[in-house]
């Protein structure tokens, strides 16, 4: 009687953790065309969707809603930030705007580009661009430098008719940086690049025990193909060289025109 007991008991066992393995594996979404590019976004600086530079983003929504990503910057490069807004087939003339934050969430001025553009009622489609200054490697305080680190895209409409409030609307965005040279480098820079979560990380180990260990925080999972602070190199370096050689040949030049043919012969006295 405890035999079959101890059977029933074993096949039992068998049949559930054989249940799952006959089951097969769970389906899994199936990756994007663009290689996981990222079909949503954000509603604040906190739940930005997080984009690499030349990734193409999009979003559904609705019109009203503020929509957020972000993308990490280097020094040295000058981003530009494009933005396309589909709209639906009936709605009345709108305005949409788009704005990029730094990592400490300072509106960052465009150089140039349509930041914001009014759609007429027959407007299928609403183009946006922002270029960006280069990114600094080092600032002062005072100064409003765009400095390496997360930067935030905030698309949103600013003046929409309440007959148009919720309405479906969709969005791309897509972010390409363009390398400024050593024109644009500076002397110094900083210790960290500015992106989330950067502050608390750097001082986790301030505290004792298992406070100090609880004061982490994750940081930003994106950044440049090659790294932070990947500017260091530039053709300032190459320009300075050559300088140097050529300097050092208008020397040596100089010296032997200069010179003379060595020490002045001595004159034979007369008679």
């Amino acid at each position: 009687m405890r035999f079959t007991r101890a059977l029933s008991a074993a096949v039992l066992l068998l049949g559930v953790a054989a249940g799952p393995a006959a089951a097969g594996p769970s389906p899994s979404a199936s990756p994007s065309p663009d290689g996981g590019a990222p079909t949503e976004a954000g509603t604040s600086f906190r739940t930005a969707t997080e984009i690499e530079q030349g990734q193409r983003a999009t979003a559904n929504g609705s019109a009203g809603d503020y929509l957020y990503w972000s993308f990490p910057a280097d020094a040295g490069g000058r981003p530009t930030v494009r933005a396309s807004v589909r709209l639906p087939e009936t709605h009345a003339p709108q305005t949409w705007r788009i704005d990029v934050y730094d990592g400490l969430r300072r509106r960052q001025a465009c150089q140039w580009g349509a930041e914001n553009r009014t759609a007429a009622a027959d407007a299928s489609t609403l183009e946006l661009a922002c270029v960006l200054r280069t990114v600094r490697a080092w600032s002062e305080p005072w100064a409003n430098d765009p400095l390496p680190g997360t930067y935030y895209v905030r698309l949103t409409a600013v003046r929409l008719p309440t007959s148009d409030l919720g309405v479906p609307v969709g969005a791309e965005v897509r972010v390409d940086s363009k390398d400024a040279g050593g024109a644009a480098a500076v002397d110094g820079s900083l210790a960290e690049p500015l992106v989330p979560g950067v502050a608390v990380s750097s001082g986790k180990d301030d505290g004792d025990g298992e406070d100090g260990e609880d004061r982490g925080a994750v940081l930003s999972a994106i950044e440049p193909e090659d790294g932070w602070s990947s500017g260091w190199w530039s053709d300032r370096w190459v320009w300075t060289g050559a300088g140097a050689v050529l300097a050092a040949l208008a020397g040596i030049g100089g010296y032997a025109l200069t010179r003379g043919s060595g020490r002045t012969p001595r004159v034979p006295p007369t008679a």
